[in-house]
């Protein structure tokens, strides 16, 4: 019997597949830059320190997104994470479509709100949602990490579904 060789692909797609294999939280960032009301779905997102309470975002470096924070002249600072419900999974392929439109027209129909602290749109229906001012900005990789202060916090349900991300596809949480 005769031994085939295993064929591994590149070593990038080694790394892309294992890192797909991290199933994260599903998140809405909302920015408001002064011309129009921006969205992403963001499964990149963590808590970094609760005192003082801080969060981590990751966003795709050369995304609109990324480029408003990353603005040398005006750079926006204030943003909204909204943590989406399992029921939210259409909502969440909405945000992350390429070429989409403006978050306002995208959430005609969703029920949302403005964020006091931050003027950035919140989306009702999520496990919480938290307004955010962005403290540092770090380029690493095709990404851009934007570090921020938590500076409200809208609403926190007390029960619910997260969304879950899990190589590439939206699940529903599950025990």
């Amino acid at each position: 019997m005769t031994e085939r060789p295993v064929v591994l692909p590149p070593a990038d797609d080694l790394a892309e597949a294992a890192l797909s294999a991290w199933a994260g939280a599903v998140t809405l960032v909302t920015i408001v830059d002064g011309r129009d009301d921006i969205g992403a779905t963001v499964s990149a997102f963590c808590p970094v320190s609760a005192d003082p309470p801080l969060v981590l975002v990751s966003l795709m470096a050369g995304s609109h997104p990324a480029d408003v924070f990353g603005r040398a002249d005006e750079a926006v600072t204030r943003f909204a994470v909204t943590l989406l419900s399992a029921g939210q999974r259409m909502l969440a392929g909405r945000f992350a479509a390429s070429g989409r439109p403006g978050a306002r027209l995208m959430l005609d129909d969703v029920p949302h709100r403005r964020g006091a602290a931050s003027g950035a749109l919140i989306v009702d229906g999520g496990l919480a949602a938290v307004e955010c001012s962005a403290e540092q900005r770090i380029p690493a990789g095709d990404h851009l990490l934007v570090i921020a202060r938590v500076t409200g916090v809208p609403y926190v349900t007390e029960s619910g579904k997260p969304l879950i991300r899990f190589r590439r596809h939206y699940l529903p949480y599950s025990l």
